[in-house]
């Protein structure tokens, strides 16, 4: 495995284009409800002893009238992973535990208790074997069932595009995926989660980052359309309530499930943009 590969460089290319079409969507709707709120981008890098190209990233963060806070970050990182950990990613072990890691991640949390809160992210990562991974899912405190259809529809048609039994499927695993035990409910209305779509050839590679880029743009089209539907909706302090307890639960979810958070501490990344998924406020009842 190679510190850089040009899959590496375009899969990295790519999410960063998406950050930029994602911000630059998410601040207009900031203008149109009358706020200057624009995201700060802070850049970092990642340490690791003995690593002389261990890479790092950019989190942006934004927080306005319409979204309360909302995290994009871009990160590439090249290194190995610590001692047991290793034997958990899929392609690595303890004789090969070197990874490339490249990707987008995304939470926003509105100020609107009616405008649906969301997550998406895809990756791009080379260990022993290399893959895509990623999706999407809607965590609405207060659900409509029209913003529910939509949002799923949209990355019905992405994964259709490519193969047939791929929403199904990949609706399935964020159904599992997006579950919190300890609760007994599901964080959100759910949407599509995948990971380990291996690229054993150039072929192979091709499809899987189209279909990547594919579940990108889903995003980019349907979320700012919900957006703007709810966010001029009234709501009673009863709504705000139920928004921050809701918001408990999701960061009960990021905090002691969620793979990404983990792979994000065990790699050495930044702290700041592994826990940009936190929403700004939350109650505990």
């Amino acid at each position: 495995m190679t510190d850089w590969t040009p899959q590496t460089a375009r899969a990295k290319d790519w999410f960063e284009s998406l950050r930029d079409q994602i911000c630059a969507a998410f601040e207009a709707i900031e203008r149109e409800a009358g706020s200057d709120a624009a995201f700060e981008y802070t850049p970092w890098n990642r340490e690791e002893d003995g690593n002389e190209n261990p890479g790092g990233g950019v989190r942006g963060v934004m927080k306005g009238k319409v979204f309360e806070k909302v995290g994009v970050n871009v990160s590439t990182v090249h290194g190995a992973f610590a001692p047991g950990f290793a034997a958990t990613i899929h392609g690595a072990d303890e004789d090969n535990p070197g990874f490339t890691a490249t990707g987008i991640s995304l939470v926003a949390h509105m100020a609107n208790p009616h405008v649906p809160a969301v997550h998406m992210n895809t990756r791009f990562l080379t260990t022993g074997k290399a893959w895509f991974g990623g999706g999407a899912d809607l965590n609405p405190p207060i659900p409509y069932e029209e913003d529910t259809a939509e949002f799923h529809a949209a990355f019905r048609a992405a994964c259709a595009g490519h193969n047939p039994t791929y929403y199904d499927r990949f609706k399935k695993w964020a159904d599992e995926y997006f579950f919190i035990p300890h609760r007994g409910v599901h964080r959100g209305v759910g949407g599509i989660f995948y990971d380990h779509l291996e690229c054993a050839d150039e072929a192979a590679w091709e499809r899987n980052f189209a279909f990547t880029q594919d579940v990108g743009k889903a995003f980019l089209d349907v979320f700012p359309k919900l957006v703007r539907r709810r966010m001029a909706s009234e709501f009673t302090p009863e709504d705000k309530l139920r928004q921050l307890e809701w918001r408990g639960r999701y960061a009960e979810f990021n905090l002691v499930y969620d793979r990404g958070t983990l792979f994000g501490l065990k790699t050495g990344g930044n702290i700041d943009a592994i826990l940009m998924s936190l929403p700004p406020e939350a109650v505990w009842s």
